[in-house]
């Protein structure tokens, strides 16, 4: 699976909308889906570091890293 994309748990937990996050920390809401549905191929730190200020979180509640079947053979 590679790297899971928490974002839209941590945005439940603390009851804020996408719109809501998105105005925020000043991004588009069209950028924050991305990231949001796991179809962002990279984030910036700054990006992160503002979703995190925001959410009250660590970057490892919103980032997790899952191994591939496959891979773990390897």
């Amino acid at each position: 699976m590679g790297i899971r994309i928490n974002l839209d748990v941590m945005m439940a937990r603390r009851k804020i909308s996408l719109g809501d996050l998105a105005e925020q920390i000043g991004i588009t809401q069209a950028n924050l889906s991305i990231l949001k549905t796991e179809k962002a191929k990279a984030v910036r730190f700054s990006t992160l570091e503002k979703i995190c200020k925001e959410l009250g979180c660590q970057p490892g509640d919103i980032l997790e890293y899952e191994a591939d079947e496959k891979n773990e053979n390897d």
